[in-house]
């Protein structure tokens, strides 16, 4: 897209990078994040950091395991005790859908879930379906078992250095595709 804007009598012209086409792949197999455009890649973060008992459909709060799904950026931190948190929209519609079917969450609970995403914000973080999934860095936290293996709640971690690197391209609504 180019962007024309005429500044003191001056017409300048520049191209500029939607950023509303970019989003995450996360592949856990791989343990990697790549930033896309399109099919594009534009990044790729190695040594990632899954939950401790890696990824997969996330049951419960306390389950260590990443979940599995197409998710959205639904808040910033940047002062996070993890450098940054990049926090995304679980449980989703699905994850609720399978955790009222089970009887893990009630109706009240799975409405509630429904509502926030009808509404574009941050779903209940306090069900029993769990909450707080996100991504982020180590923080003050032993750098050197980052990437070594997996030790996080349920989240994706990088180093600091790999999430300051990432927050450039991050913004509220970001598609984040973890499989």
């Amino acid at each position: 897209m180019q962007k024309i804007i005429i500044l003191l009598g001056l017409v300048l012209s520049f191209q500029v990078i939607a950023l509303e086409d970019t989003w995450l792949l996360i592949d856990t197999k791989k343990k990697t994040v790549d930033v896309r455009q399109g099919r594009q890649r534009l990044a790729r973060f190695k040594k990632i950091s899954l939950g401790k008992n890696g990824a997969g459909y996330k049951q419960e709060r306390g389950d260590n395991i990443t979940p599995i799904g197409r998710y959205q950026i639904t808040h910033i931190n940047k002062k996070s005790r993890f450098k940054f948190f990049f926090g995304l929209n679980y449980p989703t519609l699905f994850d609720a859908d399978r955790g009222v079917s089970r009887g893990r969450i009630n109706y009240t609970e799975y409405l509630a879930i429904q509502q926030a995403h009808r509404k574009g914000s941050v779903p209940p973080q306090t069900t029993p379906l769990g909450g707080a999934i996100g991504i982020h860095g180590v923080g003050s936290g032993n750098a050197l078992v980052q990437g070594e293996f997996d030790w996080t709640q349920g989240c994706i971690a990088l180093s600091n250095k790999q999430i300051e690197q990432l927050e450039r391209w991050i913004y509220i609504g970001m598609q984040v595709d973890i499989k």
